[in-house]
C-alpha cells in the first residue's frame, strides 16, 4: 500500500479540488477557487455498515469541501492521503475472540483478542454492549474506546458463550 510521504506536492480529486499536506503534516484542501483549508478532516459516512463507501472531506468547523464516493476512485497520491488521514482519525479495534471475563457482574474486566492485537478493558455495564445490526455489536470501554464485533455468528464457541451471558 502506498503511503502519503510517498508522494510530493498536491493530488487532484474528482471535483476539481487539491489535496496534499501542509508543512505541518496537515491535510489541507485548495477548492478550485483558489481558498486553502487546513486543517481538514476526513469522515466515513457510514463507518461501520459501509466502511469503504462515502467520505467527507471537512473543515474542522464541519463544512463539507468534497464528497469522495469510494476510495477506489481516486488517484493514488489523493487515496494514500485520505487513507493515512482515516488511519490517524480512527481507532475501532474489531474483536475477534474473547478470551476471558472477570466475572459476569458489571463491571468487569474483558480479556479479547483483536485485529490490533491483545487487549484488556473494563466493561462498565451491559448497556455498553449496543447491537448496531447485522449481527454486529459496537462495546465500549470505561475509557470511552470503541471496540467493533463484525458478526456474533462469527465468533468461536466459546466466545459466543461468554457474550451470551451479557446479552
Amino acid at each position: 500500500m502506498a503511503h502519503a510521504a510517498d508522494f510530493n506536492g498536491p493530488a487532484t480529486l474528482a471535483s476539481g479540488a487539491r489535496l496534499d499536506l501542509s508543512r505541518a503534516g496537515r491535510l489541507r484542501v485548495t477548492t478550485p477557487d483558489g481558498a486553502m483549508h487546513e486543517p481538514v478532516l476526513v469522515v466515513r459516512a457510514f463507518p461501520i455498515s459501509s466502511p469503504d463507501q462515502g467520505f467527507s472531506l471537512m473543515t474542522v468547523d464541519g463544512h463539507e469541501l468534497a464528497w469522495i464516493e469510494h476510495l477506489d476512485t481516486l488517484e493514488p497520491a489523493a487515496r494514500a492521503l485520505v487513507q493515512q488521514a482515516l488511519d490517524e482519525r480512527e481507532f475501532m479495534p474489531v474483536i475477534s475472540r474473547l478470551i476471558e471475563v472477570s466475572g459476569f457482574v458489571t463491571p468487569c474486566t474483558w480479556q479479547v483478542d483483536t485485529d490490533r492485537g491483545p487487549a484488556r478493558f473494563v466493561l462498565k455495564g451491559e448497556e455498553d454492549i449496543r447491537r448496531i445490526g447485522n449481527g454486529a455489536l459496537l462495546v465500549s470501554d470505561s475509557d470511552g474506546i470503541h471496540y467493533l464485533i463484525r458478526d456474533v455468528t462469527g465468533l468461536d464457541r466459546s466466545s459466543r458463550k461468554i457474550l451470551d451471558r451479557f446479552m
